[in-house]
């Protein structure tokens, strides 16, 4: 469930970038290539959520940390001057175009991850698989 919900964000937020970057591109750049960095990184955790084994694991955990930091910085700053952000990007008031989902996904993602980690004895292993493919 999780793997899905992040490839339709990274879908919603991958098409509405280029959407606003092609057709309205210098009415807010920043925002708009924000939303297309918060696009690279919901397919980015999509594809190493889905896949298994250390890498997976760690490019996963890497995706969903930048993700965070990413709602909270542009959060912070599109609360502190909205006028910095003349149209809203994917983590723009911490995600409130999109029910905040944006804000409460990576957390979710890296609780999971910690579970998954855990329930096969500490090695690390994305998907909830062990790392040498068994059951």
């Amino acid at each position: 469930m999780l793997v899905a919900v992040y490839a339709v964000f990274a879908l919603a937020a991958g098409a509405r970038a280029a959407v606003q970057i092609a057709t309205r591109y210098s009415e807010a750049p920043l925002a708009y290539v924000l939303s297309a960095l918060a696009a690279a990184v919901y397919v980015l955790a999509t594809v190493a959520l889905a896949r298994g084994g250390r890498t997976s694991f760690r490019v996963a955990v890497a995706a969903c940390s930048i993700e965070l930091a990413g709602v909270l910085v542009v959060g912070t700053l599109s609360v502190a001057d909205a006028a910095a952000f003349p149209d809203e990007t994917v983590w723009s008031m911490y995600g409130r175009g999109y029910g905040f989902v944006p804000l409460v996904l990576p957390v979710v993602g890296l609780l999971w991850l910690r579970r998954t980690a855990r329930a096969v004895g500490g090695t690390p292993a994305g998907g909830g698989r062990p790392v040498g493919g068994g059951a």
